[in-house]
Protein backbone atom coordinates (compact mmCIF):
# COMPACT_ATOMS: atom_id res chain seq x y z
CA UNK A 1 0.00 0.00 0.00
CA UNK A 2 1.36 3.57 -0.80
CA UNK A 3 1.40 6.21 1.68
CA UNK A 4 -1.04 8.22 -0.37
CA UNK A 5 -3.45 5.24 -0.15
CA UNK A 6 -2.53 4.85 3.73
CA UNK A 7 -3.99 8.28 4.08
CA UNK A 8 -6.68 8.33 6.98
CA UNK A 9 -10.27 9.09 5.93
CA UNK A 10 -13.41 10.03 7.80
CA UNK A 11 -13.15 9.96 11.63
CA UNK A 12 -11.19 7.80 13.60
CA UNK A 13 -10.96 8.26 16.99
CA UNK A 14 -8.88 5.27 17.84
CA UNK A 15 -5.66 3.77 17.09
CA UNK A 16 -4.10 0.58 18.46
CA UNK A 17 -0.36 0.27 19.92
CA UNK A 18 0.57 -0.86 16.53
CA UNK A 19 -1.18 1.16 14.24
CA UNK A 20 0.41 4.20 16.64
CA UNK A 21 3.60 2.74 15.60
CA UNK A 22 3.55 2.97 12.46
CA UNK A 23 1.98 6.72 12.49
CA UNK A 24 4.56 7.62 14.40
CA UNK A 25 7.62 5.77 12.02
CA UNK A 26 5.86 7.28 8.54
CA UNK A 27 5.79 10.50 9.77
CA UNK A 28 9.41 10.39 10.14
CA UNK A 29 9.91 8.87 7.26
CA UNK A 30 10.53 5.08 7.53
CA UNK A 31 7.90 4.15 5.44
CA UNK A 32 9.18 5.13 2.39
CA UNK A 33 11.81 2.84 0.66
CA UNK A 34 15.61 3.94 1.53
CA UNK A 35 16.95 5.69 -1.79
CA UNK A 36 19.51 4.23 -4.32
CA UNK A 37 21.82 6.66 -4.30
CA UNK A 38 20.79 10.18 -1.39
CA UNK A 39 21.92 13.36 -2.24
CA UNK A 40 21.37 16.73 -1.86
CA UNK A 41 17.59 16.42 -2.09
CA UNK A 42 16.86 13.22 -0.18
CA UNK A 43 18.67 15.05 2.49
CA UNK A 44 16.84 18.31 2.41
CA UNK A 45 13.41 16.09 2.46
CA UNK A 46 14.51 14.32 5.41
CA UNK A 47 15.32 17.43 7.40
CA UNK A 48 12.05 19.15 6.19
CA UNK A 49 10.08 16.29 7.81
CA UNK A 50 11.97 16.45 10.76
CA UNK A 51 12.45 20.12 11.13
CA UNK A 52 15.21 19.45 13.02
CA UNK A 53 18.38 18.11 13.78
CA UNK A 54 19.72 17.37 16.99
CA UNK A 55 23.79 18.08 17.73
CA UNK A 56 26.24 15.95 20.40
CA UNK A 57 29.91 15.79 21.23
CA UNK A 58 30.03 12.50 21.87
CA UNK A 59 31.53 10.48 18.74
CA UNK A 60 32.52 6.73 19.63
CA UNK A 61 30.79 5.48 16.15
CA UNK A 62 29.31 8.50 14.11
CA UNK A 63 28.74 12.16 15.18
CA UNK A 64 25.32 12.74 16.57
CA UNK A 65 23.70 15.01 13.82
CA UNK A 66 24.79 12.41 10.96
CA UNK A 67 23.03 9.42 12.33
CA UNK A 68 19.50 10.49 11.59
CA UNK A 69 19.74 10.80 7.80
CA UNK A 70 21.67 7.07 8.20
CA UNK A 71 18.86 5.99 9.56
CA UNK A 72 16.31 7.30 7.36
CA UNK A 73 18.61 7.44 3.72
CA UNK A 74 20.95 4.44 4.44
CA UNK A 75 24.88 5.03 3.04
CA UNK A 76 25.13 8.81 2.02
CA UNK A 77 27.65 11.18 1.38
CA UNK A 78 28.66 12.85 4.81
CA UNK A 79 30.26 16.01 2.95
CA UNK A 80 26.72 16.77 0.92
CA UNK A 81 25.18 17.52 4.46
CA UNK A 82 28.07 19.11 5.72
CA UNK A 83 27.89 21.57 2.69
CA UNK A 84 23.98 22.29 4.09
CA UNK A 85 25.19 23.09 7.68
CA UNK A 86 28.64 24.73 7.33
CA UNK A 87 28.42 26.84 4.29
CA UNK A 88 29.30 30.88 4.52
CA UNK A 89 25.62 31.40 4.31
CA UNK A 90 24.21 28.21 5.37
CA UNK A 91 20.81 27.29 4.61
CA UNK A 92 20.28 25.22 7.94
CA UNK A 93 21.97 27.22 11.14
CA UNK A 94 22.27 26.55 14.67
CA UNK A 95 20.04 27.43 17.90
CA UNK A 96 18.55 26.18 21.20
CA UNK A 97 15.73 24.72 18.90
CA UNK A 98 15.58 20.82 20.46
CA UNK A 99 18.88 21.92 22.60
CA UNK A 100 21.58 22.81 20.38
CA UNK A 101 20.35 21.61 17.30
CA UNK A 102 20.73 22.79 13.23
CA UNK A 103 17.44 24.40 11.75
CA UNK A 104 16.34 26.46 8.64
CA UNK A 105 17.97 29.73 8.31
CA UNK A 106 14.37 30.87 7.55
CA UNK A 107 13.19 29.60 11.19
CA UNK A 108 15.31 31.59 13.37
CA UNK A 109 12.85 34.70 13.73
CA UNK A 110 10.22 31.21 15.22
CA UNK A 111 12.61 31.40 18.17
CA UNK A 112 12.90 35.24 18.87
CA UNK A 113 10.39 34.33 21.89
CA UNK A 114 13.23 32.03 23.42
CA UNK A 115 16.35 34.33 22.62
CA UNK A 116 13.95 37.56 24.53
CA UNK A 117 13.58 35.30 27.48
CA UNK A 118 17.19 34.35 27.64
CA UNK A 119 18.06 37.77 27.49
CA UNK A 120 15.78 38.37 30.08
CA UNK A 121 16.70 35.59 32.12
CA UNK A 122 20.77 35.92 31.78
CA UNK A 123 21.72 39.29 30.21
CA UNK A 124 19.56 41.91 32.57
CA UNK A 125 20.33 40.00 36.06
CA UNK A 126 22.59 42.36 38.10
CA UNK A 127 25.70 40.76 39.36
CA UNK A 128 25.25 38.03 36.96
CA UNK A 129 28.24 37.18 34.21
CA UNK A 130 27.09 38.92 31.76
CA UNK A 131 26.32 42.37 33.44
CA UNK A 132 29.60 42.09 35.56
CA UNK A 133 31.39 41.46 31.80
CA UNK A 134 29.81 43.74 29.43
CA UNK A 135 33.38 45.18 28.79
CA UNK A 136 34.22 42.43 27.21
CA UNK A 137 31.05 41.66 25.37
CA UNK A 138 31.28 44.43 23.74
CA UNK A 139 34.76 44.28 22.59
CA UNK A 140 34.01 40.36 21.21
CA UNK A 141 31.10 42.19 19.38
CA UNK A 142 32.87 44.96 17.55
CA UNK A 143 35.17 42.28 16.98
CA UNK A 144 32.62 40.21 15.01
CA UNK A 145 31.73 43.88 13.40
CA UNK A 146 34.63 44.75 12.15
CA UNK A 147 35.98 41.66 11.33
CA UNK A 148 33.24 39.12 10.41
CA UNK A 149 32.55 35.84 11.55
CA UNK A 150 35.64 34.45 13.62
CA UNK A 151 36.91 31.01 15.88
CA UNK A 152 36.92 32.08 19.38
CA UNK A 153 40.41 30.79 19.21
CA UNK A 154 40.94 33.77 16.70
CA UNK A 155 39.44 35.94 18.66
CA UNK A 156 41.39 34.97 21.97
CA UNK A 157 44.41 35.29 20.03
CA UNK A 158 43.90 39.06 19.32
CA UNK A 159 42.75 39.84 22.88
CA UNK A 160 46.25 38.17 24.50
CA UNK A 161 47.96 40.85 22.39
CA UNK A 162 46.19 43.96 23.24
CA UNK A 163 44.83 43.18 27.02
CA UNK A 164 45.96 41.53 29.75
CA UNK A 165 44.12 39.99 33.02
CA UNK A 166 41.97 37.24 34.15
CA UNK A 167 39.15 37.88 31.78
CA UNK A 168 41.06 38.10 28.43
CA UNK A 169 41.42 33.92 28.05
CA UNK A 170 39.79 31.66 25.80
CA UNK A 171 36.69 30.84 28.77
CA UNK A 172 35.49 34.41 28.85
CA UNK A 173 35.71 34.79 25.09
CA UNK A 174 33.69 31.85 24.77
CA UNK A 175 31.63 32.96 27.20
CA UNK A 176 30.69 36.22 26.02
CA UNK A 177 29.99 34.17 22.24
CA UNK A 178 27.90 31.65 23.95
CA UNK A 179 25.35 34.74 25.50
CA UNK A 180 25.18 36.51 22.16
CA UNK A 181 24.21 33.53 20.66
CA UNK A 182 21.60 32.71 22.89
CA UNK A 183 20.32 36.42 22.37
CA UNK A 184 20.43 36.43 18.73
CA UNK A 185 22.67 39.08 18.51
CA UNK A 186 25.15 36.16 16.80
CA UNK A 187 25.31 33.13 14.75
CA UNK A 188 26.96 30.16 14.14
CA UNK A 189 28.59 30.84 10.81
CA UNK A 190 29.73 27.11 10.00
CA UNK A 191 32.47 25.22 11.53
CA UNK A 192 36.22 24.46 11.29
CA UNK A 193 35.97 20.25 12.34
CA UNK A 194 33.92 20.96 15.11
CA UNK A 195 34.62 24.13 16.16
CA UNK A 196 32.06 27.17 15.82
CA UNK A 197 32.44 30.31 13.33
CA UNK A 198 30.47 32.96 15.17
CA UNK A 199 29.40 35.74 13.51
CA UNK A 200 26.81 38.85 14.40
CA UNK A 201 23.23 37.65 12.92
CA UNK A 202 22.89 40.24 10.15
CA UNK A 203 25.79 38.65 8.56
CA UNK A 204 24.41 35.01 8.43
CA UNK A 205 20.76 35.54 8.94
CA UNK A 206 18.60 36.35 6.30
CA UNK A 207 18.42 40.57 6.46
CA UNK A 208 14.28 39.79 5.17
CA UNK A 209 14.14 37.10 8.31
CA UNK A 210 15.87 39.04 11.16
CA UNK A 211 12.98 42.06 9.79
CA UNK A 212 10.33 39.84 10.56
CA UNK A 213 10.37 39.11 14.21
CA UNK A 214 7.80 36.47 14.69
CA UNK A 215 5.37 37.20 17.75
CA UNK A 216 5.47 34.40 20.75
CA UNK A 217 2.13 33.16 20.36
CA UNK A 218 2.27 32.59 16.68
CA UNK A 219 5.61 31.24 17.17
CA UNK A 220 4.67 28.68 19.37
CA UNK A 221 1.44 27.93 17.45
CA UNK A 222 3.69 27.33 14.52
CA UNK A 223 6.33 25.17 16.01
CA UNK A 224 3.58 23.13 17.66
CA UNK A 225 1.64 22.56 14.29
CA UNK A 226 5.57 21.38 13.17
CA UNK A 227 5.79 18.72 15.88
CA UNK A 228 2.60 17.71 15.50
CA UNK A 229 3.08 16.50 11.63
CA UNK A 230 6.38 15.28 12.75
CA UNK A 231 4.99 13.28 15.14
CA UNK A 232 2.07 12.12 13.51
CA UNK A 233 0.21 11.06 17.14
CA UNK A 234 1.12 12.53 20.19
CA UNK A 235 0.42 14.07 23.37
CA UNK A 236 0.58 17.58 24.26
CA UNK A 237 4.16 16.54 26.49
CA UNK A 238 5.40 15.22 23.20
CA UNK A 239 4.16 18.29 21.09
CA UNK A 240 5.82 20.44 23.52
CA UNK A 241 9.11 18.52 24.11
CA UNK A 242 9.95 18.47 20.59
CA UNK A 243 10.65 22.22 21.06
CA UNK A 244 11.65 22.04 25.07
CA UNK A 245 8.83 24.45 24.96
CA UNK A 246 8.34 24.82 28.98
CA UNK A 247 4.77 26.64 29.03
CA UNK A 248 1.88 23.79 29.21
CA UNK A 249 -0.54 26.44 28.96
CA UNK A 250 0.49 27.72 25.58
CA UNK A 251 1.22 24.40 24.17
CA UNK A 252 -2.46 23.20 25.29
CA UNK A 253 -3.55 26.89 23.53
CA UNK A 254 -1.97 26.06 20.51
CA UNK A 255 -2.62 22.78 20.36
CA UNK A 256 -6.75 24.21 20.72
CA UNK A 257 -6.36 26.30 18.12
CA UNK A 258 -4.92 23.88 15.31
CA UNK A 259 -7.76 21.66 16.57
CA UNK A 260 -9.83 23.99 15.63
CA UNK A 261 -8.28 24.74 12.04
CA UNK A 262 -8.50 21.25 11.75
CA UNK A 263 -5.09 20.03 11.36
CA UNK A 264 -5.55 17.80 14.43
CA UNK A 265 -7.78 15.77 15.92
CA UNK A 266 -8.09 14.38 19.41
CA UNK A 267 -7.55 10.53 19.33
CA UNK A 268 -7.33 7.74 22.03
CA UNK A 269 -4.51 5.31 21.66
CA UNK A 270 -4.35 1.93 23.06
CA UNK A 271 -1.89 1.69 26.05
CA UNK A 272 -1.67 5.79 26.05
CA UNK A 273 -2.53 6.42 30.15
CA UNK A 274 -1.51 9.68 32.53
CA UNK A 275 -2.36 8.71 35.86
CA UNK A 276 -3.99 5.62 35.35
CA UNK A 277 -5.94 7.27 33.07
CA UNK A 278 -6.39 7.66 28.76
CA UNK A 279 -3.89 10.03 27.81
CA UNK A 280 -5.33 12.39 25.54
CA UNK A 281 -3.35 12.63 22.51
CA UNK A 282 -3.70 14.51 18.99
CA UNK A 283 -3.63 13.38 14.96
CA UNK A 284 -2.33 15.01 12.72
CA UNK A 285 -4.66 15.38 9.08
CA UNK A 286 -1.91 14.39 7.17
CA UNK A 287 -1.14 10.95 9.27
CA UNK A 288 -0.96 7.91 7.07
CA UNK A 289 -1.25 4.59 8.86
CA UNK A 290 0.81 2.15 6.61
CA UNK A 291 -0.10 -1.92 6.59
CA UNK A 292 3.14 -2.73 7.57
CA UNK A 293 6.63 -0.80 8.31
CA UNK A 294 9.58 -2.84 6.90
CA UNK A 295 12.49 -0.57 7.91
CA UNK A 296 15.22 -1.46 10.10
CA UNK A 297 17.54 0.87 11.36
CA UNK A 298 19.73 1.96 14.18
CA UNK A 299 18.72 5.05 15.70
CA UNK A 300 20.63 8.01 17.69
CA UNK A 301 20.22 8.33 20.88
CA UNK A 302 18.65 11.82 19.49
CA UNK A 303 16.69 10.47 17.01
CA UNK A 304 13.20 12.25 17.11
CA UNK A 305 11.72 8.69 17.61
CA UNK A 306 13.11 8.38 20.89
CA UNK A 307 14.67 11.41 22.04
CA UNK A 308 11.98 12.19 24.22
CA UNK A 309 12.39 8.84 26.31
CA UNK A 310 8.40 9.11 28.08
CA UNK A 311 7.27 9.23 24.39
CA UNK A 312 9.65 6.22 23.49
CA UNK A 313 8.50 3.98 26.53
CA UNK A 314 4.88 4.68 25.71
CA UNK A 315 5.28 4.26 21.98
CA UNK A 316 7.82 1.00 22.06
CA UNK A 317 7.43 0.00 25.32
CA UNK A 318 11.23 0.68 25.56
CA UNK A 319 12.48 1.66 28.46
CA UNK A 320 16.25 3.93 27.24
CA UNK A 321 19.07 5.59 28.65
CA UNK A 322 22.36 6.38 27.72
CA UNK A 323 25.01 5.38 30.12
CA UNK A 324 28.16 7.41 29.48
CA UNK A 325 28.17 9.02 32.90
CA UNK A 326 27.82 5.17 34.50
CA UNK A 327 30.84 3.77 35.97
CA UNK A 328 31.99 1.11 33.24
CA UNK A 329 31.46 -2.08 35.98
CA UNK A 330 27.47 -0.60 36.50
CA UNK A 331 26.41 -0.43 33.02
CA UNK A 332 23.59 -2.39 32.00
CA UNK A 333 24.01 -2.23 28.07
CA UNK A 334 26.68 -0.17 27.33
CA UNK A 335 28.48 3.29 27.24
CA UNK A 336 26.49 4.46 24.09
CA UNK A 337 24.04 1.98 23.06
CA UNK A 338 21.98 2.78 19.62
CA UNK A 339 17.98 1.37 19.59
CA UNK A 340 17.58 -1.04 16.93
CA UNK A 341 14.62 -0.33 14.91
CA UNK A 342 13.16 -3.41 12.83
CA UNK A 343 9.47 -2.92 11.27
CA UNK A 344 7.05 -1.36 13.54
CA UNK A 345 9.22 -1.90 16.65
CA UNK A 346 12.47 -1.50 18.60
CA UNK A 347 13.58 -4.70 19.02
CA UNK A 348 16.96 -4.20 20.36
CA UNK A 349 20.10 -2.27 21.27
CA UNK A 350 23.63 -1.97 20.21
CA UNK A 351 26.86 -0.49 21.67
CA UNK A 352 29.01 0.67 18.42
CA UNK A 353 32.33 1.67 18.43
CA UNK A 354 34.66 2.86 15.38
CA UNK A 355 37.72 1.40 15.90
CA UNK A 356 39.29 3.59 12.93
CA UNK A 357 43.14 3.02 13.36
CA UNK A 358 42.05 -1.02 12.73
CA UNK A 359 39.42 0.01 10.48
CA UNK A 360 36.89 -2.24 12.69
CA UNK A 361 33.62 -1.90 13.56
CA UNK A 362 33.42 -2.89 17.48
CA UNK A 363 30.13 -4.23 18.64
CA UNK A 364 30.79 -3.28 22.07
CA UNK A 365 27.42 -4.83 23.30
CA UNK A 366 24.06 -6.41 22.38
CA UNK A 367 20.66 -6.63 23.47
CA UNK A 368 16.99 -8.20 22.59
CA UNK A 369 13.97 -6.35 23.71
CA UNK A 370 11.42 -8.86 24.14
CA UNK A 371 8.92 -9.93 21.65
CA UNK A 372 11.48 -9.47 18.63
CA UNK A 373 11.13 -11.00 15.36
CA UNK A 374 12.12 -13.87 13.99
CA UNK A 375 14.26 -12.54 11.24
CA UNK A 376 15.48 -9.57 13.49
CA UNK A 377 19.44 -10.61 13.53
CA UNK A 378 19.14 -10.91 9.87
CA UNK A 379 18.01 -7.72 9.93
CA UNK A 380 20.15 -5.77 12.39
CA UNK A 381 23.12 -7.88 10.56
CA UNK A 382 22.54 -6.14 7.36
CA UNK A 383 22.50 -2.57 9.03
CA UNK A 384 25.77 -3.22 10.81
CA UNK A 385 27.72 -4.56 7.58
CA UNK A 386 25.90 -1.46 6.03
CA UNK A 387 26.76 0.83 9.06
CA UNK A 388 30.75 -0.39 8.43
CA UNK A 389 30.72 0.45 5.03
CA UNK A 390 29.24 3.98 5.64
CA UNK A 391 32.25 4.69 8.04
CA UNK A 392 34.82 3.48 5.55
CA UNK A 393 35.61 0.27 7.95
CA UNK A 394 36.91 -2.95 6.41
CA UNK A 395 35.67 -5.61 9.82
CA UNK A 396 33.50 -6.05 12.34
CA UNK A 397 34.10 -7.64 15.64
CA UNK A 398 31.46 -8.40 18.18
CA UNK A 399 32.00 -8.81 21.61
CA UNK A 400 30.51 -11.19 24.11
CA UNK A 401 28.51 -9.19 26.22
CA UNK A 402 24.78 -9.09 26.01
CA UNK A 403 22.07 -11.70 25.06
CA UNK A 404 21.91 -10.88 21.24
CA UNK A 405 26.16 -11.22 20.63
CA UNK A 406 25.89 -15.07 19.82
CA UNK A 407 22.81 -14.44 17.49
CA UNK A 408 24.45 -12.12 15.52
CA UNK A 409 27.71 -13.67 15.41
CA UNK A 410 25.59 -16.61 13.74
CA UNK A 411 24.77 -14.49 10.99
CA UNK A 412 27.54 -12.09 10.77
CA UNK A 413 29.67 -15.21 9.67
CA UNK A 414 32.56 -12.66 8.86
CA UNK A 415 33.03 -11.36 12.37
CA UNK A 416 35.67 -11.41 14.86
CA UNK A 417 34.72 -11.78 18.45
CA UNK A 418 35.96 -10.36 21.59
CA UNK A 419 35.67 -9.53 25.12
CA UNK A 420 34.00 -6.85 26.27
CA UNK A 421 35.61 -3.84 27.70
CA UNK A 422 37.75 -3.84 24.82
CA UNK A 423 38.27 -0.34 23.55
CA UNK A 424 35.29 1.04 25.70
CA UNK A 425 35.95 4.71 26.07
CA UNK A 426 36.13 6.94 28.88
CA UNK A 427 32.56 9.13 29.45
CA UNK A 428 32.58 12.19 27.41
CA UNK A 429 30.24 15.37 27.98
CA UNK A 430 27.15 14.84 26.19
CA UNK A 431 26.93 18.48 25.57
CA UNK A 432 28.06 20.08 22.30
CA UNK A 433 31.29 21.58 22.84
CA UNK A 434 32.12 25.14 20.89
Amino acid sequence: MSVRMARLSGVKESLSAAEARRVALAAQGFARPRPDAPGTRQINLALQRMHTLQIDSVNVFARSHYMPLFSRLGAYDTSALDRLLFARRPPYVEYLAHVAAFVPAGDWALFRFRMDAMRAKYGSAAGGWYQTHREIVDWVRAELAARGPLRPAQIDHDAKQTRRGPWWDWDVVKHALEYLWMFGEVAIAGRRGFERRYGLAEHVIPAEVLAAPVPRDEAIRELVRRAARAYGVATASDLADYWRIRDRRAVLTAVAELEEAGEVRPVAVEGWTTAGRPAKAWLHSDAVVPRRIEAAALLTPFDPVVWFRDRAERLFDFAYRIEIYTPAPQRRYGYYSLPVLVGDDLVGRVDLKAERSASTLRVQSAWWEHGRPAHAAEMLAGELRGAAAWQGLERISISRWGDATDDLAAVVTEAARHERGLAEPAALAADEPG
